[in-house]
């Protein structure tokens, strides 16, 4: 299915909340095709070039953005098209009118970079997916804290199921991080969103394991965090919410993984004061989402900070959800 009518179907999924669907088709979306490859020929036949270079090749996809049947063009430095073969199976196919002599070592084959529309899809996607898990795991580990002792290896073994797909979720979506949405990303805002989503799946997973399983998670987490938000305070201003949103999520990091409540409030106290600072340049576009976050920071900092708080949470016997 072509790349258009895939985002579609995500849209339409999205809208019926069938989010593992949104999911699937997302993914595919983030592996389509945009390749270009590098490699050393001997052409001829071409008009004023002879000999060895090397050169650029582009496979332009048919419709449908696969690679199979794909055409193999280069540009001549006149500005002059010319077909030199096609892709099949992965494999460059050479048109042999055209080269009489190939020592093509490709340097490596690009995924298309998702526009702005699709990696928020992308990302309300898993989030819905792993939000739903995440809610199901902390009612079972509160019924798990409270339930009757003959019971306990029924709930335990639930409490695991679930365990088990927040995982799957968060690998899977940790590998298109990871292998092509990091590497394919040209803009300062993508890498900052990547970052933080990688930061979040992390901090997910530290939120259920144990052991060295959940440190070797929370310093990944930390690690991604760390990157976006050296490239947000570079990139991005401090009313951009993408960068107010990293802010929020890298304080819960804090709060609720790292049990460093100084910390989270110094992140969160933070990107809410520059962002107050320069509150007269936040475009309109950009204000409705910005000033939420805000909002969400200035709520987890009352949180956090608020004793009478702390101690109605304690005598409740259940630990608070920080807002993200």
């Amino acid at each position: 299915m072509d790349r258009e009518s895939l985002v579609y179907k995500a849209k339409l999924a999205e809208q019926a909340e069938r989010f593992d669907e949104m999911v699937s088709d997302m993914k595919e979306v983030s592996r389509q095709p945009q390749v270009r490859v590098v490699g050393t020929h001997q052409y001829v036949g071409f008009p004023g070039f002879r000999g060895r270079e090397s050169s650029n090749l582009t496979a332009h996809c048919k419709e449908g953005g696969g690679m199979r049947g794909a055409c193999l063009h280069r540009c001549c430095f006149h500005g002059a098209v010319h077909h030199l073969g096609h892709v099949s199976g992965g494999r460059i196919i050479f048109s042999s009118r055209h080269i009489q002599d190939s020592t093509f070592s490709p340097a490596r084959s690009l995924l298309q970079e998702l526009t702005v529309e699709e990696r928020n899809l992308l990302s309300v996607a898993y989030k819905n997916v792993i939000g739903s898990r995440r809610a199901s795991w902390r009612v079972v580990t509160s019924i798990e804290q409270k339930g009757d002792a003959d019971k306990l290896s029924i709930i335990k073994d639930y409490k695991a199921k679930i365990e088990q797909e927040l995982c799957d979720i968060c690998n899977d979506i940790l590998g298109i991080i990871e292998e092509s949405l990091i590497p394919n990303s040209t803009s300062e805002e993508a890498k900052v969103f990547y970052y933080k989503m990688k930061g979040d799946y992390h901090r997910y997973l530290s939120e259920f394991q144990q052991g060295d399983v959940r440190k070797a998670s929370a310093s990944a987490a930390l690690d991604a965090y760390q990157a976006a938000s050296e490239v947000a305070s570079n990139d991005l201003p401090p009313t951009h919410p993408i960068r107010l949103g990293l802010a929020l999520n890298f304080s819960v990091f804090y709060y609720e993984i790292l049990n460093s409540p100084d910390r989270a409030c110094h992140i969160a106290k933070q990107a809410f004061d520059d962002a107050i600072a320069e509150l007269d340049t936040l475009s309109e576009e950009s204000y409705k989402d910005s000033t939420l976050i805000m909002q969400l920071l200035r709520d987890n900092l009352t949180l956090w900070t608020s004793d009478q708080a702390a101690d109605a949470e304690a005598a409740e016997g259940e630990a608070p959800e920080q807002k993200e």
